[in-house]
């Protein structure tokens, strides 16, 4: 009895921990989103103050003409420079909290197999078919598991790929627009 005490007590200590890394690391990742858009809050201020004075220095409709289409494209690029940091900051968060995730999970099974191998070895006789519909049950619980982590990681990578293909392409456009119109 104590040592199952001592296995629950042990596995509530990694519980604990397991929560307080993964609030720790949620935390870490909103600190860092949230200097992320006071910085670019900033630099947008900046940016139109600077548009501010260079339209009123406009003397000519043309030369308002170009200066609109150089704002233009500098706040598209400022755009999917802003969007491309934040899909990559969420982006890595995620990842992080998955991998935090997935060793949880790993670990959950490993200890309900030990457990499940424990009860096999102490099991009175003819409860084989109970420990094999244990383990048949684990062994489908992990296959599933390791299922859906594939498919996901497989959807987050296809994703990822279209972005910066979006990205890429989107940045292409806006330059080439720019330059049809001087």
């Amino acid at each position: 009895m104590a040592t199952v005490n001592q296995e629950m007590s042990d596995y509530q200590k990694s519980a604990v921990d397991t929560a307080v890394k993964f609030a720790r690391t949620s935390v870490d990742n909103v600190e860092r989103l949230f200097a992320f858009n006071l910085e670019a809050t900033k630099l947008s201020l900046d940016e139109t103050a600077k548009n501010m004075q260079a339209m009123s220095g406009v003397s000519d409709v043309q030369e308002l003409h170009n200066l609109r289409s150089k704002l233009a494209e500098n706040s598209l690029e400022f755009a999917m420079g802003y969007s491309r940091n934040l899909y990559e900051m969420t982006s890595a968060a995620q990842a992080e909290l998955s991998t935090m995730l997935e060793e949880q999970v790993a670990g959950f099974q490993k200890h309900f197999a030990d457990n499940i191998d424990k009860v096999a070895k102490s099991a009175p006789a003819g409860s084989d078919v109970a420990v094999a519909a244990l383990k048949s049950s684990l062994a489908a619980t992990t296959a599933l598991m390791d299922s859906v982590t594939k498919a996901t990681k497989q959807a987050a990578s296809y994703a990822d790929a279209g972005i910066k293909a979006a990205s890429s392409g989107n940045a292409k456009a806006a330059t080439g627009a720019s330059s049809k119109r001087k």
